[in-house]
């Protein structure tokens, strides 16, 4: 099935849509959402991304990643993903909601490049995981300071638009 991503104008109106991987190849922007779930310790639930990935494979990232379809909202694209990747049932996780969003741009040695309005998703889950091998290598639960931490020593770890919506979610969200 082609996936499409929504292009966006700077204050997210709707432009459109286009493949994604041709957006990712011009650098279009487009709406996306990152959710990060947290346990009732404070820790956010951290995916390492498969082998197979085409960009930044078996590179740790934020719970769950990707991009709204047309005519779905952020929160129920964000629903639909962490089932598809994580194996989370929606009903599962408590306070689902927006957090704040941010736009940025990250390019790829593989000439792909990250063009995003971004919104940022957050949610509480008490769980475990089935991710989906194609999608999730590993993942694990974290405690923000020993992510800050880990990020800071060892930022090659991580995905490169990880880093950045960490350092926008330390800016908008009390720790």
């Amino acid at each position: 099935m082609t996936e499409y991503v929504i292009l966006v104008s700077a204050d997210d109106h709707e432009l459109g849509r286009m493949e994604k991987m041709e957006a990712h190849q011009k650098g279009i922007l487009h709406r996306a959402f990152s959710i990060f779930l947290f346990n009732e310790r404070g820790e956010t639930l951290l995916q390492q991304r498969a082998a197979g990935k085409y960009h930044s494979p078996l590179l740790w990232t934020n719970t769950c990643c990707s991009h709204p379809r047309q005519g779905e909202t952020v929160l129920q694209a964000a629903q639909r993903r962490v089932r598809e990747e994580l194996g989370i049932r929606p009903e599962d996780i408590h306070d689902l909601r927006p957090a704040f969003h941010f736009t940025y741009r990250a390019e790829f040695d593989n000439n792909l490049i990250e063009h995003e309005l971004d919104h940022v998703v957050i949610g509480q889950y008490e769980g475990s995981c089935q991710p989906n091998p194609e999608e999730v290598a590993s993942t694990r639960w974290v405690s923000m300071p020993d992510l800050l931490t880990d990020v800071e020593k060892s930022p090659a770890n991580y995905t490169a638009w990880f880093k950045i919506i960490l350092n926008e979610y330390v800016k908008h969200l009390p720790q």
